[in-house]
């Protein structure tokens, strides 16, 4: 695998975790619709048509949000649309396994396991790869942050994986701590992820009320977009509510708007203020 080092190579070759790759394109595949830069469609209608297409081909993109606000589904769907294209999809679970995200995916009718199994749509466990790679420190030092991001190198290069969702940014952040070392580990993952021309979409767990986007609130600053997910109170229902904070390379609206989470995916409405109170 090109740039790799031969000690991560020989302890985790990546294919053990992803597993043999279908050369087969699922159906479905077709190009996405440009407008200016080429866009990588979310799947999401309407989240596309706000902007003008979709996310700007090779972007990394935060989505930041509370508990609960929809988060991981949003970035599942963005992957499950991709493998359905015939573009290599690969999410790096750090917060749930992987056998029970494929057991959520089930909720949503357009996913195929096929998708999975044909190597279209591919799910790393990242605490089996800490185990695997050594990396058992509740901070990791400078040479652990570089041995795991040699090996997402790694993965992107086998995979040569379109669409790459880290879900969640903040638990691997957390375990680096320094702030001067989180900032280091965004700009290289961001030139990692750009080197391979991934759109990518990296979780960011925040409070209800946020002060800021993300753990140290660096890392909003390095990514070319912001998708923001909290919670909005409407006579004493608490709906979901979206709203793009900035991406790079597209206009866009910035309005709000009101997210329903259905099994065909989820579905966005303007946010009408009249009786809403902001929950975060």
């Amino acid at each position: 695998m090109g740039g790799s080092s031969g000690q991560y190579q020989t302890r985790l070759p990546p294919s053990r975790i992803l597993g043999g790759m279908d050369t087969t394109i699922p159906s479905g595949s077709s190009k996405g619709a440009q407008v200016g830069r080429e866009r990588c469609p979310t799947g999401i209608e309407a989240l596309d048509n706000i902007l003008e297409g979709g996310i700007p081909r090779g972007n990394t993109v935060l989505v930041a949000g509370s508990v609960g606000t929809g988060k991981t589904t949003l970035t599942l769907e963005f992957l499950i649309h991709g493998a359905e294209r015939g573009e290599r999809s690969l999410f790096f679970s750090a917060t749930e396994s992987t056998p029970k995200l494929v057991e959520n995916m089930r909720s949503f009718e357009f996913f195929r396991p096929e998708l999975v199994t044909s190597g279209y749509l591919m799910l790393v466990d990242v605490p089996v790869l800490y185990r695997k790679l050594g990396l058992t420190h509740d901070e990791m030092r400078a040479d652990e942050i570089d041995i795991f991001l040699k090996t997402v190198d790694a993965f992107l290069t086998e995979s040569r994986a379109q669409r790459v969702v880290i879900d969640s940014l903040t638990s691997v952040a957390y375990r680096i701590q320094r702030e001067e070392r989180v900032r280091d580990f965004m700009l290289r993952l961001s030139e990692i992820l750009a080197a391979h021309d991934c759109t990518s979409l990296l979780v960011s767990e925040i409070g209800p009320q946020p002060a800021r986007y993300s753990l140290r609130g660096v890392e909003e600053a390095i990514v070319d977009g912001l998708l923001l997910l909290g919670n909005a109170r409407r006579h004493g229902d608490i709906l979901r509510v979206l709203q793009v904070i900035k991406m790079r390379g597209t206009a866009h609206s910035r309005a709000q708007y009101v997210v329903e989470m259905t099994p065909i995916g989820l579905l966005l409405a303007p946010h009408l203020k009249g009786g809403i109170s902001e929950e975060g």
